[in-house]
């Protein structure tokens, strides 16, 4: 049985899409380097998440996008905190990250690949 649209999934992806709108803007007045790194990540990640988010799909697509979604947030957060001169996040916060969206965008390929339940 397949899944229903998920709003919170779709609200997570808006957030960081208007967070990369946010911190591109500010790069490109302060001088971009980390920040504007994190922007494009929170940009071209971002309509994936909302594309899981609004078609019918089942569990294991939607883990795989919560995953995509939650290592953006590390990753974009411990630049982002880095950036305006705070601590990392915690160390590794980018590297863990990183890892995170790798399997985040390996679980959705799989999770593609499950057989479709019949309604």
């Amino acid at each position: 049985m397949t899944g229903t649209i998920s709003r919170p999934l779709c609200v997570a992806a808006a957030l960081s899409g208007a967070a990369g709108v946010v911190f591109s803007a500010i790069a490109a007045h302060a001088g971009g380097g980390s920040l504007g790194t994190a922007a494009s990540f929170l940009l071209m990640h971002s309509p994936a998440i909302l594309a899981v988010g609004l078609v019918e799909v089942g569990k294991p697509m939607r883990l795989s996008a919560w995953l995509l979604f939650a290592g953006l947030t590390l990753f974009a957060g411990d630049l982002i905190a880095r950036h305006f001169g705070m601590d990392r996040l915690f160390p590794l916060a980018a590297p863990t990250g990183g890892t995170m969206m790798i399997f985040g965008w390996i679980a959705i390929g799989l999770a593609a690949l499950l057989p479709r339940a019949r309604a």
